[in-house]
């Protein structure tokens, strides 16, 4: 066999599928895993057959490729990258390319960008979204480094990715670290919108009492209309499925305490860097964190009974403005995502193409929606906007649903249903359109207490006010 384009290591589901997705494109793979049994049960399995070669160590892998090398890692983020490329580092040469796949902590891909570019060694961070399904048919794909790097291994991304008008789920994302901060954000706003879904359910199950498959249903009809997304759609086949011992629908034997892996905390707690507010975002890593609480929960449950309550009022009009305050709850969590990569754009100078970060993610990713179409215009439109609620698409879209999303929220109040994203979402954008805030109340107070002074809205300079005799500036 020839040499190969490109090494993979790592041969857990999404490297496999990677290698297979990359074979049946007409690339030739060598593919190294830690565990020699996995690589043996990967080449008499699904690469039996394929222009795939096995390797037993990492310098007989990097003996396979051409030259320059391209080495791709697809190993759990965190220390095992750092020990893998510790281990690759004594068979590469100047010119050879690394590739991080996983989901990286941005800053991890920083540092390591930057000690392999002192060796000459250049260095991609991947991230990659679709999961297992993805990988093998066709991911969006973010690559951030060096662009020449990038040129190197742009014809295999092109060819692997998802495609959505004929068009590549793939661009040049930035130098260093900018394209796992992408898929960072990607999966920040994946929290948030998962969470609003999980709000609605509850909702429509615990508020009208509604049969899981009418709620099934339910979905199904919303996923052919302006909700229309990857989340929506696998919403209504998860709620389809039933448990084969109890007959009952399998997502009411589900636990209630919701996973994560870090990457929805590392959005919030960046955004909390940047100043960027995101608390649709926000209220959803917490809701996975009260979730895990069940212990707690199930305390609180007996210490104060007697909701959630029903709701007495015109159920299809309900139903109807629970659909509208979903879509515009969406439509804020997708704003605050943007918002966070505009600032991190400026902050890191990644130079980050708002509208092409839209367009790769129209398919293969999680977050994929119809809405996106929307939002890549909105940006080809107007580069330099602010934010997604100000394009005039969403802006129209928000005030005809403004109503029923304010009485959606109190509603969910009033049953003692919590909706912590949806309500957040709603503050937030009530916040965003208000000309006058009460932080002149805050900063009055942190002057009183603290000495640490204000503006005024009637002239220019920096104002301290003696509040008290005894005000000693102190605090």
């Amino acid at each position: 066999m020839s040499r190969s384009d490109l090494g993979m290591i790592g041969l857990a589901v999404m490297g496999q599928n990677l290698v297979l997705n990359m074979a049946r494109n007409g690339f030739h793979l060598a593919v190294y895993n830690r565990t020699a049994a996995r690589t043996e049960e990967f080449m008499s399995g699904p690469a039996e057959g394929k222009s795939i070669q096995p390797a037993f160590s990492v310098e007989e892998l990097v003996g396979m490729l051409k030259e320059p090398r391209t080495v791709m890692l697809m190993v759990q983020a965190g220390q095992a990258v750092e020990a893998v490329i510790e281990l690759l580092r004594p068979h590469l040469k100047v010119g050879d390319l690394v590739i991080d796949g996983g989901n990286s902590f941005f800053r991890d891909t920083e540092s390591r960008s930057e000690a392999l570019a002192q060796v000459g060694i250049d260095f991609l961070g991947v991230g990659i979204s679709g999961g297992e399904e993805g990988a093998l048919w066709g991911p969006s794909i973010m690559p951030g480094g060096q662009r020449q790097a990038y040129s190197r291994v742009e014809p295999i991304f092109t060819a692997i990715a998802a495609k959505v008008d004929g068009e590549p789920c793939v661009t040049y994302i930035g130098p260093r670290g900018a394209g796992h901060y992408v898929k960072m954000a990607h999966n920040g706003i994946e929290y948030g919108v998962m969470q609003l879904i999980a709000e609605t359910y509850d909702l429509l199950r615990r508020g009208l009492g509604m049969p899981i498959d009418e709620i099934r249903g339910v979905f199904k009809r919303w996923n052919e209309g302006e909700l229309g997304s990857f989340l929506i759609e696998i919403t209504a086949e998860v709620l389809s499925h039933k448990d084969e011992e109890s007959g009952q629908p399998l997502v009411e034997v589900i636990l209630d305490t919701a996973s994560q892996k870090g990457t929805g905390k590392w959005t919030s707690q960046e955004a909390l860097d940047l100043g960027v507010p995101i608390p649709t975002i926000n209220a959803a890593v917490d809701a996975r964190n009260l979730s895990a609480d069940k212990t707690e929960r199930l305390a609180a449950a007996k210490a104060f009974p007697g909701l959630p309550k029903r709701y007495a009022g015109d159920r299809g009009a309900f139903l109807g403005a629970v659909g509208e305050a979903l879509y515009a709850s969406v439509i804020v969590a997708y704003a605050q995502g943007f918002e966070l990569l505009r600032a991190a754009s400026s902050k890191y100078n990644y130079d980050l193409n708002l509208g092409e970060i839209a367009r790769i993610w129209r398919g293969g990713c999680i977050i994929r929606a119809r809405l996106l179409n929307e939002v890549r215009i909105a940006f080809l439109e107007n580069p330099d906007l602010l934010s997604l609620v100000l394009a005039p698409a969403f802006r129209m879209a928000i005030l005809q649903r403004q109503e029923a999303w304010r009485s959606v929220v109190q509603t969910a109040i009033e049953l003692g249903i919590p909706a912590p994203a949806m309500s957040a979402a709603l503050a937030a954008f009530d916040g965003y359109r208000s000309a006058r805030l009460p932080a002149n109340l805050i900063q009055a107070q942190r002057d009183y207490f603290g000495a640490h002074t204000y503006q005024r809205i009637d002239r220019e300079g920096t104002f301290h006010t003696v509040w008290t005799p005894q005000d000693t500036g102190s605090g």
